[in-house]
This record gives C-alpha cells, structure tokens and sequence, in this order.
C-alpha cells in the first residue's frame, strides 16, 4: 500500500510538467547543459505546486469524493490525513514551487504563480463550468510550455503551442466522457458541470478534436519558420506517431472504455508507451541524428 502522503501529493502525475521540456527538445537544443539545468529546475517547480494544488482540490472537494467510487479512498476524503494537516502541506508545496521558479530563470515564476491560482480558481469555481473546466485544464499545459520557453529563452512555434492545447483538450474531454459514463451506470453526479455535456456531444467533440490536433501538428511539421530552424524538411514523418497515438487512444476510450484516466493510461497502456517511444525517437534522429 502506498505511503498516504504520496497519495495525497500524486507525484505519478508529475510527468505532465515534461512539457516544460519540449522547447529544449523541439529547438535543437536538448545538448545545452545550462539550458536543460534551467529546464529541471522548472519542472520541479511545477512538481511542487502541482502537488500543492492537488492537496488543495483534495481538501475542497473532501464531501464530494466521499461519494465517488474511486476518490473515496484519497487520503483527505478517507480520513486518514486532517484538513489541517493538509492546509500547512498545500501551502509549503505552492510557497515551495513558487520560490524554487524564482531561482528558474526568466519569467517562469510569473507562469508557475500563474497557474497556482488558475488552479486554485478551478477548485473553487471555474470547474464547475462546462467548457470552461476543461478549457482551463488545458491551458495549464500550455502553461507548461510558456514556462519551459521562458527558463531556456528557446522560442515555441505557434502551431507547437496550438497543438498542445488541442490535445490536452482532447484529453479533458475524455475524462467528461467518463463522468458521463459513471454516472449512466450508478446515477453518480461526480462534478457539477456535468450538466453541460452529454455522451453524443462528447463523442462528437472528441472526435472533432482527433481531427484538428492532426491538422494542427502537420501544419507545425511543415511550417516555413520550424523547417527553416530546424533544417529539415522531413518532421511530417513524425506525423505518423501523432495519427497511430490518436487512434490508440480512441480505442482505449471508445473500444475499451479505459481512458478516462490519461495519465493512468500513459503508465499502462505498452501499444501506446511505444508509439510515443517511437515518436520520440523519430523526431530526435530527425533533429540530431
């Protein structure tokens, strides 16, 4: 069993602030020491507020998770931690975040403040929101981005920026889609934007969204001023990956109804470890190959 501090910060859900590194890794410049130390200071600046921002939702939405199947055993809901316990460890987990983005570089402590309190406004109100909640769930990715650009100076191509919004859109969408589902199983109202969604508008919405990442990243891959950069013209190549990953992940979600958790899929799923593996890979012998 898992130390309940551990599940209390979810440091399984750090690997979300890896975007911090995709302006290192898509500018050619993942060889620069100085830049890649930049970059894991802030990552571990997004690790702590996350994890800080985690402890909070936990405390606001303690009654809530109480009643739901899966979040009633987090420690807070459990009762296995005290909302006190867990204010004084939210508020060292964002003071901590905050200071640790201070020494960072750049603008970066402005991102990380910022998203702390978009976070910390999505708690308490925003989530509640159709659209809005997930909206505002995927511009903490971009977040991310802006944040990684800011440590390293390494400029973002507009399409790259784009398509992570559209994706992490995608992925939010997913995770509505199973609310949906668990609640046309058991009756169970686990959020109350669910009054905005619906499973056809859903579908619709995920599959519109599949369609657009892959529009906007082909257009990032052949884009004038990223080939230009890069030298190279051959990144549609990677293209590929992007579809195949998609795919796999409607599978998941349509097929097999699993993918409603995407960082529970990203650590499970092997087919889908191995495309981005692939990707990964085919995008690095692109560039420094």
């Amino acid at each position: 069993m898992k130390n309940k501090y551990v599940l209390l910060l979810r440091p399984h859900h750090w690997v979300k602030n890896l975007f911090v590194f995709a302006p290192l890794f898509f500018g050619h410049k993942f060889g620069d020491v100085g830049l890649l130390w930049q970059t894991l200071l802030t990552f571990a600046a997004f690790s702590m507020t996350a994890s800080g921002v985690y402890v909070f939702n936990d405390i606001w939405d303690a009654n809530e998770d109480r009643r739901h199947p899966v979040k009633m055993s987090r420690p807070i809901a459990s009762g296995d931690i005290t909302p006190q316990t867990a204010y004084a460890i939210s508020a060292v987990f964002l003071a901590g975040g905050v200071a640790l983005s201070a020494i960072s570089g750049g603008m970066v402590w402005q991102f990380v403040l910022f998203y702390a309190l978009l976070n910390i406004a999505y708690t308490i109100r925003l989530k509640h929101i159709p659209l809005l909640d997930v909206s505002v769930v995927s511009a903490g990715f971009v977040i991310r981005l802006l944040a990684g650009s800011a440590a390293t100076g390494v400029p973002l191509s507009v399409w790259i920026i784009i398509t992570t919004f559209l994706l992490s859109l995608f992925l939010a969408l997913a995770k509505r889609r199973e609310d949906i589902l668990l609640f046309q199983k058991n009756g169970q109202v686990t959020r109350k934007a669910m009054d905005g969604y619906n499973l056809d508008f859903l579908n619709v919405a995920m599959g519109t969204m599949a369609t657009v990442v892959m529009i906007a990243y082909l257009m990032y891959t052949v884009s004038p001023d990223v080939t230009g950069r890069l030298h190279s013209g051959n990144l549609y190549l990677t293209a590929f990956f992007v579809l195949l990953g998609i795919l796999r992940y409607m599978q998941i979600e349509f097929v097999e109804g699993n993918g409603g958790n995407p960082t529970s899929v990203l650590f499970k799923d092997r087919f889908l470890q191995a495309v981005i593996a692939g990707w990964v890979l085919a995008f690095a012998w692109i560039l420094y190959g």
